[in-house]
């Protein structure tokens, strides 16, 4: 009987170990799916963008409420538009449906567009809700996606200056133009079809595999309208 006994507690004990063995097992493949989880959330990064060098990646939320990262997007052209819908050299690009032509067309090639306003609340430019909605709309923008950068930290780290002021990211994450939209800098439509636009001489050359033309350029329009220190 005692040694029956014995079998019986030795089994009990075995198969305990066993159990809480188990539990702490799925406790830490829980911890690490947590961790893993962490460590795959997009951050903010704190460096200043550079044409020639990796871009660096933020997180904006857009007129939906989704949150967006650069690194979302990896493998694909990403297009960047500094906007202010008052300010009348962007309403050139909007009034002669340049933009919306550009934002149409790349996207069809399988880029990104991402409009960002660096508006502070109250300041020129700024909307939000209905008033947002119906000017997007008004203006025919056509955008992946419109994001609200009203602290004014993107346009800091990509040291936009003007709306516009227009970039673009190769698919390998490096910034490949930064600057003016085109070579003519003043608010008349009729100089539109007139100028060389700077954004698609740069993603004709990227899409064939060629050397950006124009690299860089001094970026014209209205000052962006940060929020003050």
């Amino acid at each position: 009987m005692k040694v029956y006994l014995g079998i019986f507690l030795a089994l009990s004990l075995l198969t305990f170990g066993l159990a809480c063995s188990s539990d702490a097992e799925e406790a830490q493949t829980e911890d690490t799916g947590v961790e893993m989880a962490a460590e795959k959330k997009p951050v903010m990064e704190d460096r200043t963008a550079q044409v020639g060098e990796m871009a660096p990646n933020f997180v904006l939320t857009d007129t939906k409420g989704n949150q967006h990262a650069l690194q979302d997007f990896e493998g694909k052209y990403v297009i960047l538009e500094w906007i202010n819908f008052d300010c009348p050299f962007v309403k050139k690009m909007y009034n002669s449906g340049k933009m919306p032509e550009l934002q149409k067309k790349y996207q069809e090639e399988g880029a990104v567009w991402l409009t960002i306003c660096s508006s502070a609340p109250g300041k020129q430019g700024y909307f939000e809700g209905e008033a947002l909605k119906n000017r997007m709309e008004k203006e025919g923008w056509s955008g992946t996606a419109y994001l609200i950068d009203e602290s004014g930290k993107v346009g800091k780290m990509f040291k936009a200056k003007t709306t516009p002021h227009m970039y673009i990211i190769d698919p390998d994450g490096m910034l490949a133009y930064a600057g003016a939209i085109d070579d003519k800098p003043s608010t008349n439509v009729a100089d539109v079809p007139e100028s060389t636009n700077y954004v698609q001489q740069a993603m004709t050359a990227l899409m064939a595999g060629e050397d950006v033309p124009v690299k860089t350029s001094v970026a014209y329009g209205c000052s962006v309208k940060y929020a003050q220190k």
